[in-house]
């Protein structure tokens, strides 16, 4: 994962069309706050294997976890974005102005 920071830094949101496939195209450029830490880790767990005397065998690698903690301006370009990520696509109607409707406690939502 490239890491860039200060003002070189971006934040790209694709839709996935497909659950677990990254997105080729179709990336929004989205503001963020400062202080986004994103980072990924691999720890370490005891194994668990008995029967090899008072010696532990050495730590095994656990599944590589990307977490971290963001902040993002909810502003009026981006708001319809993370509302199609909280609830997914909406219904529009209307010819001019439209109407966006959002239904919550779907079963499917979108994966980003």
């Amino acid at each position: 994962m490239a890491r860039s920071l200060g003002a070189r830094a971006r934040l790209a949101l694709g839709f996935e069309t497909t659950y677990g496939t990254p997105p080729a195209s179709g990336f929004i450029r989205m503001p963020f706050a400062p202080g986004l830490t994103v980072a990924a880790e691999q720890p370490l767990l005891d194994s668990e294997l008995l029967g090899y005397g008072r010696d532990p065998l050495a730590p095994v690698k656990d599944a590589i976890t990307a977490d971290g903690d963001g902040v993002v301006p909810i502003d009026a370009e981006a708001w319809g974005h993370w509302l199609k990520a909280a609830f997914g696509a909406p219904t529009t109607s209307g010819t001019g102005p439209y109407t966006h409707e959002f239904q919550s406690g779907a079963w499917d939502l979108p994966s980003f």
